[in-house]
Order: C-alpha cells, then sequence, then structure tokens
C-alpha cells in the first residue's frame, strides 16, 4: 500500500493536473479602456476583451448598441420602422473589434497579430504539460518514463496530425494573415510576414519535439531531473507575465504611421491602471491566472514532499 510520502505528492499532483486543463479554457487576463465617447451607461466595463491561452475574445457580452439615429426618416411603414429599430437595439457590441478600431487610430497592430505561434500552439503545449503532470504523479523512474512516452507520442501525433494533416497549420496562417492586414494594406509585407510564422510554427513543433526527447531521456538517466516534470508547470504564471509584458512592449513600440494620431512609443499597463491620450486603460488577472496560481500551490509542496522522498531513498540529509 502506498505511504503518505507517496500518496500526498501524487493527490497534489493529479489536482493540479485538473486544475491546469480547466486553466486553458477560462479567460486569464483581462483589458479595458475607457474614454468619454464611450459613456458607461452603454459600455458600463468599457472597451473590454479577455485574453485566453488560445486566443483573444469579446468582454462586452450583454452590452447593447443603441444605434437609432441611423433609422430617424419617413421610412413609409411603421411597423418595419419599429421591427428595425427593435432589430438595431438587440445588437450585441463586439469589442475585440472596438479595440482594434482604437489601435488602428494610433497606429498599432490589430490584437490577432501578437502571440501568433503561442496561441496556436497552446493546446499542444497543455498537452505536454499535462504528461508531465501525469507521469510526475508516479514515484518509480520506469512508471514515469512509460507514462512519458504514452502521453509524449499522443501529443506528438495529435500536433502532427491536425497541424499538418488535417490542415490546422494553413488555417492558422491564413487567419493571421486576415488579421494582420485588417488595417494594413501592404499585401508584400503581409506575404513575409505569414511567411516567417509558418516557418516559426514549424521550428516550434520540432522544438516541442526536441523537448519531449530531452525530458524522456533525462527522466531516464536522472532521478532528480523529475522534479521538473512538476516545477516547469508550476511555473507557468511566471511564463505568462513574461510573455505578455514581452507582447505588449511589442505592439506599444512598433507603431506604424497609418494612426490618424501620432504617439510616442510606450509600454502598454501590464498591472493595474494607465493613461493612454484620452483613454484610461485597465489590466487586471482574471479567472484563468488564479487557477494557474492554484497549480503552483498545488505542485510546491507536492515537488518538495517527493524531494524530501528520494533524499530519504537515498539516505541524503
Amino acid at each position: 500500500m502506498p505511504s503518505a510520502s507517496t500518496r500526498t505528492p501524487r493527490l497534489l499532483t493529479l489536482v493540479a493536473l485538473v486544475v491546469l486543463v480547466a486553466t486553458y479554457f477560462a479567460p486569464i487576463w483581462w483589458v479595458s479602456l475607457t474614454a468619454p465617447n464611450y459613456p458607461p451607461d452603454a459600455f458600463p466595463d468599457g472597451i473590454r476583451i479577455h485574453f485566453h491561452f488560445n486566443g483573444v475574445f469579446n468582454g462586452c457580452k450583454g452590452t447593447v448598441i443603441k444605434k437609432n439615429e441611423i433609422f430617424q426618416g419617413d421610412l413609409g411603414d411603421e411597423r418595419e420602422d419599429e421591427m428595425r429599430l427593435q432589430t438595431a437595439q438587440t445588437q450585441t457590441l463586439n469589442c475585440v473589434h472596438e479595440m482594434n478600431t482604437i489601435n488602428h487610430y494610433v497606429g498599432m497592430y490589430p490584437i490577432d497579430a501578437g502571440a501568433p505561434v503561442e496561441r496556436g500552439l497552446s493546446r499542444y503545449f497543455f498537452g505536454f504539460f499535462a504528461a508531465m503532470l501525469a507521469a510526475f504523479a508516479f514515484p518509480s523512474r520506469k512508471a514515469q518514463v512509460t507514462v512519458l512516452a504514452l502521453g509524449f507520442l499522443a501529443v506528438a501525433a495529435w500536433m502532427g496530425g491536425e497541424m499538418l494533416g488535417a490542415g490546422r497549420l494553413g488555417e492558422l496562417l491564413e487567419h493571421y494573415r486576415v488579421a494582420a492586414g485588417a488595417y494594413f494594406n501592404e499585401p508584400a509585407v503581409i506575404a513575409r510576414w505569414t511567411a516567417n510564422l509558418a516557418l516559426a510554427l514549424k521550428a516550434t513543433m520540432a522544438g516541442l519535439v526536441v523537448a519531449m526527447l530531452v525530458v524522456l531521456a533525462g527522466v531516464w538517466y536522472s532521478r532528480p531531473f523529475s522534479l521538473l516534470l512538476a516545477l516547469v508547470p508550476a511555473l507557468l504564471p511566471v511564463f505568462f507575465v513574461i510573455d505578455y509584458a514581452a507582447w505588449l512592449w511589442f505592439f506599444g513600440h512598433n507603431l506604424h504611421p497609418w494612426g490618424a494620431f501620432t504617439v510616442k512609443a510606450f509600454m502598454p499597463t501590464v498591472f493595474g491602471e494607465g493613461k493612454v491620450a484620452q483613454f484610461s486603460t485597465y489590466s487586471y488577472p482574471y479567472i484563468g491566472y488564479g487557477l494557474l496560481l492554484l497549480v503552483s500551490g498545488l505542485l510546491l509542496p507536492a515537488i518538495l514532499l517527493r524531494r524530501k522522498a528520494m533524499r530519504e531513498e537515498t539516505g541524503g540529509a
């Protein structure tokens, strides 16, 4: 029967694995812009968007746009007039589009142009981390190697089948081409960017497979190396903030002359409140980031307990 020193790390790791899977489907960060021309009665949360690991989504669901003025005038049919007004009053705001429009005014790239590799391959990264945690739940090296081999093989087959076999790579490139060129009418430049993205996606896919082989070999040859199976996923909150801040810097320091207003290069707010021109900005972690912190909180004691058990097995102090 497994001892308490074995059961506790396993339980913590399995719970962390479940939470990690839930994190993928939850909004991890939110950003909102407010300005005098976006009144609180129509935009109670400002122009709000939610960042997920696999994309950027509308954060203004339930907000209604009232554009009655475009239907003013004598349409000659009172019932038709009433019907069209009701249709306008039930339209839902798309805050991703609104945010892109605002960014365009200062020469900033559309939001979907950011982190295309991370978002496009995020599901496979999570599969990689999930396989690592599933293996860490087992204390023996043989079981860890077996679980890793099966898990990594499944993730590699999934990635190759979807990206190359099912054409998902082409879909990602087309989405990027359309998003990056939405306000930037330079087909030759967009084509070059898209080609670079294709290369980056393929290189990252190959890198992920290499990482799988390195982890598998590391666990096979070194028992202490197995602690990285939990430590790397435990550091995801740090990795996310670094990547998020880096892309914000990119957006704020790569402005283009297409904008109607000229602003100096700036660092968008990573955490807290800021000010850009007449806009107030808000940027805060959301549900998914709290789940990531929970994953770390579960894995860190599991790592310490597993490390203690390993030292006791080898007679270390």
